[in-house]
């Protein structure tokens, strides 16, 4: 994806739509849409081509930066038919902060609670403040569907053991593209389908298997 293993960066999918930046190649999208077996929608996010880590999305919504324009607000609720908000906070790239399945929410402590309420209105599921590894970027460092769930490979078994109690799912401690522990920034995925970057190592991929029951 534009010959970069970081693929997270510039897609985000759910079990219904994939989410990419205007331009994307005619001839990587068909093959991206039947993996995720989802239709595409071309966006942009504040009028740039970074998907991943500006939106948060599950299957009941979707959780867009302060920046983004209502125009695109409006097209998103159109073309979705989900539940699309703004979170009128300062911190805009909002899906490192946010890790989401239909189950519930890990949200990063730098928002200190101000935005539970609009989370779990939108996203239609609870929440649960904390970090990972010593990190506040719980969206980067978690990447779960309802299946499953991988995490930061410094991530504590308590942390482990919370993260599993709120999204309602096993999960394991992994890397993705040869090391890198920064998950969603080397992921596309869904409950169907992984798409990762194409560093990701054999054993990696292994684990990804085991982590998403595929």
């Amino acid at each position: 994806m534009y010959k970069s293993p970081n693929v997270g960066i510039f897609a985000k999918s759910n079990d219904k739509i994939v989410l990419l930046p205007h331009g994307y190649a005619e001839t990587k999208l068909k093959k991206i849409t039947d993996i995720l077996e989802v239709d595409p929608i071309f966006v942009s996010i504040a009028g740039n081509r970074i998907i991943g880590p500006m939106v948060v999305l599950n299957n009941n919504g979707m959780l867009l930066p302060s920046t983004a324009s209502e125009d695109e607000v409006l097209h998103l609720k159109r073309v979705t038919g989900l539940n699309v908000s703004k979170l009128e906070s300062k911190l805009t790239a909002i899906g490192n902060l946010i890790s989401t399945n239909d189950k519930g929410a890990i949200v990063s402590p730098l928002f200190k609670n101000e935005f539970d309420k609009q989370i779990c209105d939108v996203l239609g599921i609870e929440t649960h403040t904390m970090s990972v590894a010593d990190f506040n970027q719980t969206g980067s460092m978690i990447v779960s569907t309802n299946d499953g769930a991988a995490v930061h490979p410094k991530a504590t078994e308590k942390e482990v053991e919370t993260i599993s109690s709120v999204l309602k799912v096993e999960v394991e401690p992994l890397t993705i593209n040869g090391g890198i522990p920064y998950l969603s920034s080397g992921i596309v995925w869904n409950t169907r389908s992984l798409i990762v970057g194409n560093l990701t190592t054999g054993p990696e991929l292994i684990m990804l298997s085991r982590a998403f029951k595929m």
